[in-house]
């Protein structure tokens, strides 16, 4: 890891300190923000919402993504490092190669017979990440499709799905049971030019697109696309069926960054790391997924700086998230010694916390809901969260460990975590809608992964109260002496804090 220099720094720490001015009020500008009630007061969402701003500039001048590899990942990286090396931390910016896929024009779906039919992007199809580039236009396959209900598919998950496959033809496959590369290996070993991947259409959350990877290990060689099930199902039924695929995109070593900054004081044995990914899909500028995480992280680290804490803290902006988690492995599993690890009390995860038709969910740390436990001592941040939004009165349910964001290296590593989400592509039911609002049947973030996820694809309500959850447990965690956190969790403990902000209450 190397620190940061002024020097490396000086074209972009103008621009940054410049546009990156927290709204904040005005009783905030000339104190250490160390105590809760302090702090919460000085964590608006309108000084979030300045950090989104920026995101959507700097997507805005660099083809409206900030995927990992691109300039305008590295645009944000040089807009947050400089606000916080400003404000007091000890910054780093860890570089690290990944296998970037790197989109250089649109991806292409026609159907060439028996009619012509132009299909749409990001609303019919979209490219796999990691897909190999390729122009391919032949006739299509089914392969061992199960379209009636249940439509429990195996579809391309054996190679003897592929027996009699003709060769030279594009793969129609169901999506089902394996992860996408093998099916798409399979595909490739048996003959194929390409390969369209259908939804599965079992459950309402398997219907529509869902910006899946094949990831780095795929050397299939060809072009791949993924389809909603509603378009997968028409296409299987069309007799003579020829189709033209196009994926236009570059593979290969990358170079890109992780963001850390840490208090220059605090107990360096017990590190509270607080962490959200920074970098978009390449298919959008991603201000919801996560510069929604990323811009609250970031105004809480400006908003607390140099108050003096027990624990140190370590904020992180991760890279490479969307390809595969990769920068947070790097830096827990790769980059840190084991005595290293050791030194990380807990880890904080906002991936996601502004989502328009957003559930408050909060990671199953206990495993008392998805039977899946953390490390321990994640039962007790979940905790700590529940009873966050419970005092305020806010409903809240649990989410599944299901390793997609970045406390996965963590958990792992062994280490305590917890956090917060507000949903991605699942379908909100009508018993969500009655608890939280919002609209039955669409999807928790209708824009994820897509174009659309801009400055505007944001629930402010839901932003403003998780921005100050997580100030409340940065803070709190950071003062806590955590071999008491078991005790105080015990006794159902949450500081007083008497404090209105917005429509709610936290006491």
């Amino acid at each position: 890891m190397n620190k940061i220099g002024l020097g490396l720094l000086a074209g972009a720490a103008t621009l940054a300190l410049t546009s990156g001015a927290s709204a904040q009020p005005a009783q905030c500008a000339n104190r250490i923000n160390d105590t809760l009630r302090e702090l919460l007061e000085c964590v608006t969402v309108e000084g979030v919402r300045v950090h989104q701003q920026a995101f959507q500039d700097i997507a805005d001048a660099n083809g409206d993504v900030r995927f990992s590899g691109t300039e305008g990942f590295d645009n944000s990286v040089f807009y947050v490092a400089p606000l916080l090396e400003a404000a007091g931390y000890d910054v780093t910016i860890q570089s690290f190669e990944y296998f970037a896929n790197v989109k250089s024009g649109p991806a292409i779906l026609d159907q060439t017979a028996p009619a012509q039919v132009e299909y749409i992007e990001n609303l019919d199809f979209q490219k796999f990440r990691q897909s190999d580039a390729g122009d391919v236009t032949a006739p299509v396959t089914g392969v061992d499709l199960a379209l009636t209900d249940p439509a429990t598919s195996t579809s391309g998950c054996e190679v003897a799905d592929f027996a009699g496959f003709p060769s030279g033809n594009i793969a129609l496959i169901q999506r089902g049971t394996c992860d996408f590369l093998t099916k798409v290996q399979n595909a490739a070993d048996a003959g194929a030019v390409g390969v369209i991947v259908f939804n599965q259409g079992d459950t309402p959350d398997r219907v529509g697109l869902d910006g899946g990877t094949l990831g780095r290990e795929n050397q299939s060689g060809i072009p791949a696309l993924f389809t909603t099930f509603t378009l997968g199902e028409e296409l299987a039924g069309i007799a003579g069926l020829e189709m033209r695929v196009v994926v236009d995109a570059v593979r290969g070593p990358t170079e890109t960054f992780n963001i850390l900054a840490e208090t220059p004081g605090g107990d360096p044995d017990s590190v509270v790391m607080v962490g959200a990914h920074l970098d978009s899909v390449i298919e959008g500028p991603g201000i919801q997924d996560n510069g929604s995480g990323s811009a609250a992280i970031l105004e809480v680290a400006l908003q607390m700086a140099g108050a003096e804490t027990r624990n140190k803290v370590r904020f992180a902006w991760w890279g490479a998230e969307e390809s595969g988690l990769i920068g947070s492995d790097f830096y827990v599993l790769d980059s840190l010694t084991q005595a290293e690890r050791d030194q990380i009390a807990l880890y904080l995860n906002f991936d996601m916390i502004g989502s328009p038709n957003y559930v408050r969910f909060i990671y199953d740390g206990d495993g008392s809901t998805f039977g899946l436990q953390g490390p321990p001592g994640s039962d007790l941040i979940e905790g700590l969260f529940e009873r966050f939004y419970a005092r305020q009165g806010l409903a809240f349910e649990a989410t599944e460990i299901s390793f997609r964001s970045d406390y996965a290296a963590f958990f792992d590593s062994g280490i305590p975590f917890g956090g917060l989400f507000t949903g991605a592509e699942g379908i909100k039911s009508q018993a969500e809608v009655a608890i939280y609002g919002g609209v039955a049947g669409d999807q928790y973030d209708p824009c994820y992964h897509l174009a659309c996820d801009t400055f505007d694809n944001i629930a402010l309500d839901i932003l403003d109260v998780n921005s100050d959850a997580v100030a409340f447990s940065t803070l709190f965690l950071a003062n806590t002496r955590i071999p008491n956190l078991n005790a105080l969790e015990r006794r159902g403990y949450i500081p007083p804090i008497a404090e209105r902000r917005g429509n709610y209450l936290v006491r």
